[in-house]
């Protein structure tokens, strides 16, 4: 007995999301002790972003992080992020209200007793969806709201967590790093680039599909593989507090009421007019929790919900959402840390340095590479083009590669590491609104990704030596 209880307290745990992400602050932190701090210039282009100045880089007096900074990078990080957070707060207290009325898991038993048997293309169906959005409008933190109902969905359906997330993130992720129309990476980087606006699309839509076709296939081999064999998926032992719930268990042979279908109906419209708003009128964060919030009063009246269970409802759906929201903040306490060291401007020249001094067959290769890399410490698609785009465009000039390409390695290097970079506060926010630790997605997400780099790789170097050719 005493031996077990021995056992039992040394069993390794897996961290959770708020110490990983305080250790990767504290490692950022040393790490500002050996890199020199530096900045390049910036000025404000036509388009009114403001970017950097290529050749101005310039040494200035270092600024390590020290562990006050450290615990202040915490709060910080929640302040910077408070649009992101109070999003997720919002939207969680819309379906907090949505939940009140038994409508979306009375829904999803409709939907898994209909598509008995054919579960599976449930996948394809939905990703295409959200690869969609990713190559469209840069579909990202609006991806948020739909694991609340998907992850449910899926394990309902005999698959298993990771299914239901990969379906949101894996989807989104495809589509966003092979976009052909996303005006944050795309347009962004072409208009720092000065070249013709989403021109090249005819190779992004090829690149798109070849993306979202081996990221679907990925997510329907591993989903066939759990429904035979449940025990073997990663989530086993978790997914099984899902089942516990409500939303899982309960009204297994409930149709819909007349006031629930209404009530799903008013959820499509919303799912519509978001990508309405944000096609067409530019909407972001302010616009979109505003709608999911029209959304859950007006179901909750609908539903015939007092006033204080509406409240009541809005607050339990916030409750259930505050590590998710809280994650973001931590993500950002690691993005404050490198800013206020002034040591990611000496990161990018260093990296744009090598560059410079490599064959120009392996030119596009580097830049590639350093934009993958770049993206562990800038998150932001449109940020990072900000940064690196108007070094990369003067530095493809000399190296005789096609800005077109460097666009590009642009685009396929930031968007790849989306679906695994712990600096993500979308990543962070969805896999912990699906109670996925982050290892348990990296064990489980690293043979796509590893695909992903591996087909950008290939991708980047054919566009640079056989079709944007200088």
């Amino acid at each position: 007995m005493e031996g077990n209880s021995k056992r039992k307290k040394g069993k390794f745990e897996f961290p959770h999301v708020f110490a990983l992400l305080f250790g990767l602050i504290i490692i950022t932190a040393l790490f500002t002790y050996l890199i020199p701090a530096g900045v390049y210039d910036r000025e404000v282009n036509e388009a009114g972003r403001t970017v950097v100045v290529d050749g101005t880089y310039h040494e200035v007096e270092s600024n390590p992080t020290g562990l006050f900074g450290i615990l202040e990078s915490v709060h910080r990080g929640m302040v910077d992020a408070a649009e992101i957070i109070f999003f997720i707060f919002i939207v969680g207290g819309a379906f907090g209200i949505l939940n009140a009325t038994k409508a979306i898991e009375t829904g999803l038993a409709s939907v898994s007793t209909k598509m008995a048997g054919k579960e599976i293309l449930l996948i394809p169906v939905v990703m295409v969806l959200f690869a969609l959005g990713g190559g469209t409008f840069g579909m990202s933190e609006e991806t948020i709201p739909f694991i609340l109902i998907l992850v449910p969905l899926a394990i309902k359906m005999g698959f298993d967590s990771l299914v239901g997330a990969g379906m949101v993130i894996v989807g989104s992720c495809a589509g966003f790093t092979a976009s052909f129309l996303n005006p944050f990476t795309v347009g962004v980087a072409q208009g720092i680039a000065e070249i013709p606006l989403f021109s090249g699309m005819g190779v992004r839509l090829i690149v798109w599909l070849i993306f979202v076709a081996f990221s679907t296939a990925f997510v329907m081999i591993y989903a066939k593989k759990v429904k035979k064999n449940p025990e073997i998926s990663l989530m086993y032992d978790i997914d099984k507090q899902w089942k516990k719930e409500d939303s899982i268990q309960n009204h297994l042979e409930t149709k819909l009421t007349a006031r629930q279908s209404i009530i799903i109906g008013l959820l499509f419209l919303t799912i519509i007019g978001l990508a309405i708003g944000v096609t067409f009128y530019e909407w972001y964060i302010m616009e979109i929790a505003s709608l999911f919030l029209l959304m859950g009063i007006i179901a909750g009246f609908v539903a015939k919900l007092r006033i204080n269970q509406i409240a009541e409802s809005f607050v339990n759906g916030c409750r259930d959402l505050v590590v998710g929201a809280l994650v973001v903040g931590l993500a950002y306490g690691i993005i404050v840390v490198l800013e206020d060291s002034n040591t990611i401007d000496t990161i990018l020249y260093s990296l744009s340095g090598a560059i410079g001094q490599l064959p120009t067959a392996f030119s596009a290769m580097g830049m590639y590479i350093t934009q993958s890399l770049l993206n562990f410490i800038v998150p932001s698609g449109s940020g990072q083009a900000a940064l690196t785009m108007p070094i990369m465009t003067p530095l493809a000039d000399l190296t005789g590669v096609s800005r077109q390409t460097a666009v590009m390695a642009f685009q396929l290097g930031d968007g790849i590491s989306h679906a695994i970079t712990p600096t993500s506060g979308v990543l962070m926010a969805s896999l912990a609104l699906a109670r996925i630790p982050w290892i348990k997605w990296i064990k489980w997400v690293w043979p796509v990704i590893a695909i992903s780099y591996l087909a950008g790789a290939v991708i980047v170097t054919v566009v640079h030596m056989f079709i944007w050719t200088v």
